[in-house]
């Protein structure tokens, strides 16, 4: 059975930092590329990072530059989402995906539709 198993969400203050954690089971990460996604309440759903699997091509979105560091854990399986100086503009819902026929772009995160997603953690940023 595969799936992503998301934790680390929660309540920040702006500025403050969260880890989101995606655990992968089932397959490797080390043959997928990886990406974060999320989702605010009336918005559609967004790309906030992407990594390749194989050429190294990273993708963030101009809103999380120099914020947000994406991160694969090869012993772990696990893939993260490093969040710091957070504002309450990153409130979301977030979610892991791991999609071998992603391409991650300059500007975007491809997705195949072929991937597999994670269930999805709230992220909330207020004070």
């Amino acid at each position: 059975q595969v799936q992503l198993v998301e934790s680390g969400g929660g309540l920040a203050q702006p500025g403050g930092s969260l880890r989101l954690s995606c655990v992968a089971a089932g397959f490797s990460l080390d043959y997928s590329a990886i990406g974060w996604f999320r989702q605010a309440p009336g918005k559609e759903r967004e790309g906030v990072s992407c990594m390749g699997g194989s050429d190294g091509s990273l993708y963030y979105a101009d809103s999380v530059k120099g914020r947000f560091t994406i991160a694969r854990d090869h012993v772990k399986n696990t893939m993260y989402l490093q969040m710091n100086s957070l504002e309450p503009e990153d409130t979301a819902v977030y979610y892991c995906v791991a999609d071998r026929g992603m391409a991650v772009l300059g500007t975007t995160c491809e997705l195949s539709g072929a991937g597999y997603w994670g269930q999805g953690t709230q992220v909330t940023v207020s004070s």
